[in-house]
């Protein structure tokens, strides 16, 4: 009897300690499970992304946009998509779909001109021609030192150099100024826009014996006077023009050296730009 018993003991111990490889063979069975599932997830029908993808883009380029009070993608929800585009079966061409607002027509070429786009194509025919006459004119007057042009995006800016116009420290127009400002006058007199006229200086503090309190005086008195010019003698329309003085507050050269704060001492003259594309 007690043979037995130690037998039968040490069989169930045995049994026991062999219970954990039911375990394990269960857990390597789901292991490949899930590997074969993961498998089968990555490869990737080639063919029917294909189809999706052009159905997705016939769709949008197709729609009409919301935000232009179109009627968005569709106007039947639902639709289903197809392996094969509608185009496709019917053996259409998709450039041809009279839906696709992508597509340029040969009317659009034909299209007249909004009122605006009129406008500022003028504008600009305006300002180019103001330009090439300008520029001319310094040339033939051997004026490149004084007065400089160019073409910014806010309008046509004329740059008149202190020397050109003023004496030092004075806001008083030379006589040698006038011929260039007349110039200047016959060429604003028809304009059908606005010219801003605006005075410059250096960061070097007016003398203890000047007319004028500060810089800010002298560079707002500079461009009066210009202004005074154009009204007084020229007699433009004075709804035309603008003026102000910014003193040093806006340089173009260096106030450290002379050759820059010379180029600070100006006058600038801007055609501007009303219209905006």
């Amino acid at each position: 009897m007690s043979r037995r018993s130690k037998r039968r003991g040490k069989r169930e111990t045995i049994d026991h300690r062999d219970r954990w490889m039911i375990t394990y063979a269960d857990l390597i069975t789901l292991l490949l499970i899930f590997f074969v599932i993961m498998y089968a997830m990555s490869n990737l029908d080639s063919s029917k992304y294909d189809v999706v993808t052009q159905s997705l883009q016939n769709t949008f380029n197709a729609s009409d946009s919301i935000l232009e009070l179109g009627e968005g993608l569709g106007e039947k929800p639902g639709q289903t998509i197809t392996e094969t585009p509608p185009s496709e079966v019917q053996g259409e061409d998709p450039s041809n779909d009279p839906s696709d607002t992508g597509t340029a027509t040969p009317d659009d070429d034909n299209k007249p001109l909004t009122e605006r786009e009129e406008q500022f194509r003028s504008q600009e025919q305006e300002l180019q021609n103001l330009f090439n006459v300008i520029t001319q004119y310094i040339e033939d007057n051997k004026l490149e030192n004084q007065i400089f042009v160019a073409d910014k995006p806010q309008g046509l800016s004329i740059t008149l150099s202190d020397r050109f116009l003023f004496d030092q420290g004075q806001a008083a127009l030379k006589d040698g100024a006038a011929p260039t400002l007349s110039k200047l006058a016959s060429l604003f007199r028809d304009l059908n826009t606005v010219v801003s006229i605006e005075g410059h200086t250096d960061n070097i503090p007016v003398g203890a014996n000047s007319t004028y309190k500060d810089n800010w005086e002298l560079s707002g008195e500079r461009a009066l006077s210009v202004l005074r010019f154009f009204l007084d003698t020229e007699k433009l329309n004075p709804d035309g023009f603008q003026y102000a003085g910014y003193a040093d507050t806006r340089p173009t050269g260096d106030n450290t050296t002379a050759a820059g704060r010379q180029k600070n001492r100006r006058v600038e003259i801007t055609v501007l730009r009303q219209l905006q594309p």
